[in-house]
């Protein structure tokens, strides 16, 4: 490559040279008319790293514009026709806020159909001659047929891509609502179960994944959140829906087949929706990511472009790390056995859910209505009060969407999962008292605690696994975690009533659910690595260092606020530590040059 001498006797490209092969500190050098000549000619650099992706990221570097330069003319060349579903708006954050909407409505409908059940629980069993293991079978089958939906997470989400993999769940939900309403046996009503739950795993997986890959990392946490929320709001949804067909004759099947239109919304929403960039980049579409890209976060500001430039590098890093061994290509899911990094998310991600799980959350919505019976309220008042536990976890989710990317991961884990633990005590001491109001007042104190604290905590089970995996594997990870979290689900579902018996009430909340938060605390404090306003991208980098390392990170963190705490210096642990989000990846202060310091 042709260079010249610059005054600090480094060597920079000439005016019409080639740029593709300069190193990084010869860009680094070079002048705005050379700048401007790469960029005019298309020139793009191979960046094989992406550390140094992120390095000329932040300095604003001119190698990202070259490449935005060089796919609008590959995209222009392709004259591409607008067809009837590429919605497009001259504002890229209104595509982002109605594809959020649009795909968080799977959470909408997961959560309905958790709670329908519940209402359903009161009359279903009588209709179809159902014993209680049968019923626990019923109310069980969505969350097993949701272990399967996760199981073809991986195949649909690489093959279909995560766009055509929602639409498929949508469709698998129409079916078993259909079913469910139109049942006529116990093998009936099962089978509805298993295809809704098969939808709910295939979705539940999909959608974090698909708007972590798509919305920006200031909003990554809060946007994933707002899934959780929608959960929430379903739950409450179907409680009410219970309510207003409680007294309509066959009362049971229009709660179960209410999900229909919500199902049927949200199949002619996604179709309006474009695939993920980040899935296309994967699959060697570069110029299609690139025509999503403009469409869905546009290229005026410098952090766009510059995230687009760090995602095309690390995609091209980890096709020639794959590329490498035969093995990695075939059979990629290996990397979770054979490479740190990938092994690393796997654990930390499942862990999270397990604690998640295993804490009693899901059965005890499932539930819900039948403990309120427990409480001495007949069918009737039990659906109504089934509310109170839907309301508060609505509620306690709401926080997340606004705080989770300004306090962070950690932050929020640690807060707020002795909350909810506290809230197990009070619900497990309120079945030893004798008196029946302050039996039910410190109920209902406990579960509301429990329910508000873990709607919060809950947000975590979402934002952290469709944000560990990297690129290349996070199909077949978020199969593993989306199996595991249905599975759970299904395992304390199916079990809860014997638990009930066999550890009795207060044995089940305090010993069972409340000594897993317990030791779920103590991991978090020493293994949750923060990944707070960091892209994609970024946080690959994070999960590569040793686990150690983490650890005696956190441990150092953990002493200094426990420190801070003792000295009731609350205002640093509480406000100065939470600083605000930096503003982009591209750092613009003035003691940078401009586009090529």
């Amino acid at each position: 490559m042709s260079a010249t001498q610059s005054s600090s006797g480094v060597q920079t490209p000439k005016v019409g040279a080639n740029y593709e092969n300069s190193t990084y500190q010869e860009r680094r050098n070079m002048s705005v008319a050379e700048i401007q000549d790469a960029v005019r000619s298309g020139s793009v650099p191979n960046v094989k790293s992406t550390k140094e992706a992120h390095d000329i990221a932040y300095a604003g570097g001119w190698e990202a514009d070259a490449l935005i330069e060089d796919l609008e003319k590959k995209l222009a060349a392709e004259d591409r026709k607008k067809g009837f579903f590429d919605l497009e708006f001259k504002n890229p954050k209104h595509f982002t806020w109605l594809l959020v909407a649009f795909a968080s409505m799977g959470g909408l409908l997961s959560g309905l159909d958790q709670s329908l059940i519940s209402g359903a629980n009161l009359f279903l069993p009588k209709d179809l001659g159902l014993d209680a293991r049968q019923n626990s079978l019923v109310n069980s089958g969505m969350p097993l047929g949701a272990v399967g939906g996760a199981l073809i997470l991986g195949p649909c989400n690489e093959y279909f891509g995560r766009r055509r993999s929602i639409i498929i769940s949508c469709i698998l939900y129409t079916i078993g609502a259909a079913l469910e309403a139109g049942s006529v046996n116990y093998g009936m009503i099962v089978a509805a179960r298993v295809i809704l739950g098969l939808g709910v795993g295939l979705e539940g997986g999909t959608v974090p994944v698909y708007v972590a890959e798509t919305v920006e990392r200031r909003l990554r946490g809060n946007m994933v959140s707002l899934y959780q929320f929608n959960i929430a709001l379903g739950e409450v949804l179907g409680y009410a829906v219970a309510a207003m067909f409680l007294k309509v004759p066959g009362n049971w099947r229009y709660i179960l087949g209410s999900s229909l239109v919500f199902s049927t919304i949200m199949f002619i929403g996604m179709l309006f929706m474009p695939e993920s960039p980040r899935f296309l980049m994967h699959k060697g579409r570069t110029v299609d990511a690139f025509s999503v890209w403009k469409r869905i976060r546009g290229l005026n500001d410098s952090e766009a472009r510059g995230e687009f430039f760090v995602m095309k590098v690390s995609n091209d890093e980890e096709e020639a790390q794959i590329a490498a061994g035969s093995a990695g290509r075939k059979y990629p899911w290996l990397d979770f056995f054979t490479k740190p990094r990938a092994r690393r998310a796997l654990v930390y991600a499942n862990i999270m859910i397990f604690l998640g799980q295993f804490t009693g959350i899901n059965a005890i919505m499932y539930y819900m209505s039948v403990l309120m019976s427990q409480m001495g309220f007949n069918d009737i008042q039990s659906n109504y009060m089934a509310l109170v536990g839907g309301g508060s976890l609505l509620i306690g989710t709401i926080p997340a969407i606004f705080l989770m990317e300004t306090c962070g991961r950690r932050f929020w884990a640690n807060a707020m999962l002795p909350g909810f633990f506290i809230g197990l005590v009070l619900v497990g001491v309120s079945y030893q008292i004798g008196d029946h109001t302050a039996k039910l007042a410190v109920y209902f104190i406990g579960l509301i605690m429990y329910e508000m604290f873990f709607g919060s905590y809950a947000c975590l089970t979402w934002v952290i696994p469709s944000e560990s995996y990297p690129t290349y594997l996070r199909s077949y990870g978020m199969e593993v975690s989306d199996a595991w979290l249905f599975l759970s689900s299904f395992i304390v579902t199916y079990n809860f009533t014997a638990m009930q018996e066999a550890m009795t009430k207060p044995g089940l909340a305090i010993g069972f659910f409340g000594g897993i938060a317990v030791l779920g605390w103590v991991y978090q404090v020493l293994f949750m690595p923060e990944t707070k306003d960091k892209t994609l991208e970024e946080i690959d980098l994070i999960f590569e260092r040793p686990t150690m390392d983490i650890v005696r990170e956190n441990w150092a963190n953990t002493m200094e606020t426990n420190k801070d705490l003792f000295s009731f210096r609350f205002k640093k642990v509480f406000i100065d530590s939470h600083t605000p989000r930096r503003a982009s990846i591209v750092d613009t202060s003035d003691t940078k040059g401009a586009g090529h310091a």
